[in-house]
């Protein structure tokens, strides 16, 4: 790594560290509490793994540039600078064993935003060169293709192209003025197509005006999770485009965490402007679709089933009755988890995690706390409303060798639509 590169990664810790960030470290007692809230902590036992620990290249940058004791403790070489050496190692707690979840910010007792202060030392390894590959290529293929997994329009149409034709619904694309712009992941379109279909029945239930935005369907923000702002604020925008072209009421975030977040939450400051529509989560809308008896579903399932709360949506993003109230319309066996809603289990895969490869191992053991709660819990059947959630879950379930099925929320509201002829019986079992 030359200097350069390494200064330009300093560089950018150094504008990462705003006045949140100074007090944040200022005001950590060390005391440790942080460690428990993070399963990567609680399942390897490895102090390397407490949270405030991940943050040490920023602490150190914070320290010796912007403290007193800091730059005399560097001017007489009482402490070690930041290195492309330092920054490798960091590599791992930064990216592999952190999803940005934020329940450890939940339980700091001086209230430091940990997540905040991870995502803002992403970064500085960005700007020098230590990203994990996986997501450094999921986010080139993002800017160039328009997709982390390269899914391109084509594939999208060929996907719809089938969907149409088991529903006989029409998926709509590039409908100028329609009501609601729909975003959609990759993980949708390549693995759960069944979520598009599931939209196009409760909008057809419903009476809702919807498309697809062309130019700007990919809802995953691979800027976000890789740490860069540029990357962000770009693939923001082209949402922003999409929906300013079609004069769309809305854009629906689909089932994935932090797309909700990133649009939603951190979007208007990426692009610096306030957006002229509304962003609302899937699950959001389905709420309000019910409260107002737009749709109506039957035949309760009877099976136990739980639900598994995706944290950028539920801890982050503050959807939490809407998935239970939706619940509730479709099972008559409804249970919690110990430890829910808030204060949720990551699945262990967010924040791009799940991109790189080398951390395979050290989520397979981060997911055995998912494997007991689920398995404490009773239930028969785990209910999601994220993709990714999805996969990691799916992939975590076969190598500990869990036998449960996983559904996404919104495609089993759509299962559970009240049909003209009402009869009353649940769907076929899955």
């Amino acid at each position: 790594m030359s200097q350069a590169t390494i200064e330009k990664g300093i560089n950018a810790f150094k504008e990462q560290i705003d006045a949140p960030v100074a007090a944040f470290f200022s005001s950590c007692v060390s005391c440790g509490m942080c460690a428990e809230a993070c399963l990567f902590y609680t399942e390897t036992g490895d102090p390397k793994y407490t949270p405030i620990h991940k943050l040490e290249p920023l602490r150190r940058v914070w320290e010796q540039e912007y403290t007193l004791t800091g730059k005399i403790k560097k001017l007489f070489g009482l402490t070690e600078a930041v290195t492309d050496r330092m920054l490798s190692e960091w590599q791992e707690l930064l990216y592999d064993s952190c999803t940005m979840c934020a329940r450890c910010s939940m339980v700091c007792p001086v209230g430091n935003d940990i997540a905040y202060m991870v995502r803002k030392a992403r970064e500085g390894m960005v700007a020098s060169g230590n990203a994990p590959e996986g997501v450094r290529m999921a986010s080139t293929r993002a800017v160039r293709i328009g997709s982390p997994m390269g899914v391109k329009l084509t594939s999208l149409q060929a996907q719809i192209r089938h969907i149409e034709a088991d529903t006989g619904l029409t998926i709509p694309i590039d409908v100028e003025g329609a009501e609601y712009m729909a975003l959609l992941s990759s993980m949708e379109i390549m693995n759960f197509p069944e979520y598009i279909g599931g939209l196009a029945k409760i909008f057809a239930h419903a009476g809702i005006s919807w498309t697809l935005c062309s130019t700007a369907f990919e809802a995953t923000n691979s800027g976000i999770q890789i740490g860069s702002s540029d990357i962000a604020r770009e693939l923001v925008q082209r949402v922003v485009d999409g929906a300013e072209r079609l004069k769309v009421r809305a854009v629906i975030s689909p089932e994935c965490g932090h797309a909700y977040t990133a649009i939603r939450w951190e979007g208007p400051n990426l692009v610096g402007r306030r957006f002229t529509f509304k962003v609302i989560h899937i699950l959001e809308l389905l709420d309000q679709l019910r409260a107002s008896g737009r749709i109506r579903t039957e035949g309760l399932e009877r099976e136990c089933m739980t639900f598994h709360d995706p944290c950028s949506l539920v801890r982050k993003g503050g959807v939490i009755e809407s998935p239970r109230n939706l619940m509730n319309m479709v099972t008559e066996n409804f249970v919690e988890l110990e430890e829910h809603g808030k204060w949720g289990w990551c699945c262990g895969g967010g924040g791009g995690v799940s991109s790189n490869e080398e951390a395979a191992g050290l989520r397979h053991k981060a997911f055995r706390r998912k494997k007991e709660q689920l398995e404490a819990s009773g239930a028969d059947a785990l209910v999601t409303a994220c993709a990714n959630c999805r996969l990691v879950m799916e992939e975590g379930f076969e190598g500990y060798r869990v036998e449960m099925p996983i559904l996404g929320l919104t495609e089993l509201v759509a299962d559970h639509l009240v049909t003209e002829e009402g009869s009353g019986e649940p769907p076929e079992k899955r």
